[in-house]
């Protein structure tokens, strides 16, 4: 009881950072909004200024980092879950790229159907895990090869999505934006489908978070427990597809994040049960995204930063962090 009572109020912090960074994503830009000012513009008569630079461009955009940072971190979190892999991630083992790939054949065959983009990115994204997959799994791949593998499998996506790019310039005007990933000038109507694909998503992750932990004891014991293992390992890539697809589908290829927020939410959790880390991420990635939003926006003002290279400088310190002291684990052991 204590121990649930202990992640009820961890989860309930967590909130409240994530609604101070929603605030300041609605207030912070190239002109700091009062927080009181915009509550009383509100409830007065007409639309300011103000107003609608809140509606129609800054609340857009807190939204889409919600979505995006909760998708990535969840699906980040599956994937390690699934792959017993902490350096897994869905830009690292090529999810991401496998999403943008198939989101820019859609574009460039069907410049009409936006519609169909979040689900041509959720095909590219289970491409991209199920490779991984079951390369790791024919081959009893050690976790340092399923990255490598995940590398190359993201190289090749990335000279792929470069070739349509070449050979379809007007498919993809924004070609630089879409790789940088971010959610500089997302409208609410971007985010349709896409937010019904994440919010399914999470709730088939939540859904199979006691299964991953049962899979974590080992197959066997997992069978003997009753568990179908190989259903719950396609259920949960597919669950991390939908989420890395629909997220790519209007935020680019921001990656990072499904890397990041799992290790910080499970040192929050102080464990790494996946009842517990799941819910975490989902709350934590929104926050995170929230913020290097505000910080793109906010560093270098009146310039901005794409959200992606924010995230970047985030995350690529701590991937090779990581990286070292896992070398310096197996070293002193």
């Amino acid at each position: 009881m204590a121990k649930n009572n202990s992640i009820a109020m961890k989860l309930a912090v967590c909130f409240f950072v994530l609604l101070a960074a929603v605030l300041a994503g609605l207030c912070a830009g190239s002109q700091w909004l009062s927080p009181f000012r915009l509550a009383s513009d509100f409830f007065t008569e007409g639309t300011s200024l103000d107003e609608r630079i809140v509606l129609y461009v800054r609340l857009p955009r807190v939204f889409a980092s919600l979505l995006a940072g909760s998708a990535l971190a969840v699906a980040g979190a599956v994937i390690q879950a699934v792959l017993s892999n902490p350096l897994a991630a869905p830009n690292i083992i090529g999810v991401n790229s496998g999403a943008g790939f198939f989101s820019v054949i859609c574009m460039a065959l069907f410049p009409q159907a936006v519609r169909m983009v979040p689900a041509a990115a959720f095909i590219g994204a289970l491409t991209a895990v199920m490779t991984v997959y079951l390369i790791a799994r024919k081959t009893g791949a050690s976790r340092m090869t399923i990255v490598l593998t995940g590398v190359g499998i993201s190289s090749l996506f990335n000279a792929a999505t470069d070739a349509v790019t070449v050979i379809y310039p007007d498919a993809l005007p924004s070609a630089a934006a879409f790789k940088a990933g971010g959610v500089s000038g997302v409208n609410t109507a971007d985010l349709f489908p896409a937010w019904i694909f994440i919010a399914a998503g999470i709730i088939l992750a939540l859904m199979l978070s006691h299964d991953l932990d049962v899979l974590s004891l080992g197959e066997k014991t997992a069978v003997s427990l009753g568990l179908n293992a190989d259903r719950t390992r396609f259920a949960a890539l597919a669950a991390a597809a939908v989420l890395a697809g629909a997220s790519v589908s209007f935020s680019g290829l921001i990656g990072f994040v499904g890397l990041v927020v799992p290790h910080i939410s499970r040192k929050i959790a102080g464990s790494s049960e996946n009842t517990k880390v799941i819910p975490l991420c989902a709350v934590i990635g929104a926050s995170f995204l929230v913020i290097c939003d505000v910080l793109s926006r906010t560093l270098f003002s009146p310039y901005e930063l794409p959200l992606g290279i924010v995230v970047s400088f985030i995350g690529v310190p701590f991937f090779l962090w990581l990286l070292i002291r896992k070398k310096e684990i197996r070293h002193n052991a």
